[in-house]
């Protein structure tokens, strides 16, 4: 079979249908340019799964630890024209306001039912403060009301999505699973939650995401591992920092100045580092 790459042949950028801390959507661009060939694109951390939208592989294999944006994306995938309808009814003027927002916060947090779960899921991403993806320690989604003007209804972005979604596999489970299913015909990118920029950042913001310093070195040996031994090549975006270029030493190293908010309030806008970390083992590269 003929590898595809990270590249598109269009220079149009495909939005995904969910707000998302941390997408990608501002540096597919760049991520496509360091993105090598292969017929399988590997994603542990998919995200709102900008990459995926705006890459053009034979297959992709999709995975997040969150069980609730995985069931969303497999029912999009199998019948977006039901979903968009039944999801478009919480889209009006009654349901925009604070009163209808945590009622139906807390019936997503008392039922079971995974289609009703992923309609109400999709609302309060767009009805919810800064589209933020938040739960308890008991499990309970707990972002507050965004109190937005006219919450935009992502139609196309859903059917575009649903029409690419037919060549990928989307599971739930940790990085460390998604990684042990690479073969030779894999490329793997990985965006992990962003390590702190500093070691005064506040971890207990950083650990509710439950992505630890740990993690960050564990991911980064095994990408290290999977392009020495399997000759996969591994790309990893994080913050530019001295904890990650110690961690990414064995890689590539690019580097892309991003506009990002880093303070609590929201109010300084600073230019941040990104690196882009590319394990290859002699194969393939990019380029």
């Amino acid at each position: 079979m003929q590898s595809r790459s990270g590249r598109t042949h269009s220079m149009k950028k495909y939005r995904a249908f969910l707000k998302w801390a941390g997408g990608k959507y501002s540096l597919v661009d760049e991520i496509r340019r360091h993105l090598p060939s292969g017929q399988c694109l590997i994603e542990p951390f998919v995200g709102a799964g900008s990459v995926f939208l705006n890459t053009d592989f034979e297959e992709y294999v999709l995975a997040d630890i969150n069980s609730d944006l995985i069931n969303l994306y497999n029912l999009v995938k199998q019948d977006v024209d039901s979903f968009i309808a039944d999801a478009r009814q919480l889209f009006t003027p009654e349901h925009n306001c604070a009163e209808a927002y945590y009622r139906l916060r807390d019936e997503f947090n008392q039922t079971v039912d995974p289609y009703r779960r992923a309609v109400i899921f999709l609302y309060m991403n767009r009805h919810g403060f800064n589209g933020l993806c938040r739960y308890n320690l008991k499990g309970g989604f707990n972002v507050p009301f965004g109190s937005y003007k006219k919450p935009y209804f992502p139609e196309q972005e859903l059917r575009f999505f649903a029409h690419k979604a037919q060549r990928a596999t989307f599971v739930c489970e940790s990085y460390a699973q998604t990684l042990a299913r690479v073969d030779k015909h894999c490329v793997v990118y990985c965006d992990p939650p962003y390590a702190p920029l500093s070691t005064t950042a506040n971890f207990t913001t950083y650990h509710s995401n439950g992505f630890s310093l740990d993690d960050q070195a564990t991911l980064a040996e095994l990408a290290d591992q999977i392009a020495a031994h399997q000759r996969v090549p591994v790309l990893i975006s994080n913050h530019d920092t001295p904890l990650t270029r110690r961690l990414y030493q064995g890689a590539q190293l690019n580097v892309v100045q991003v506009k990002r908010t880093i303070s609590r309030n929201g109010g300084s806008r600073n230019k941040v580092g990104e690196l882009l970390a590319l394990f290859t083992s002699g194969g393939r590269k990019a380029g």
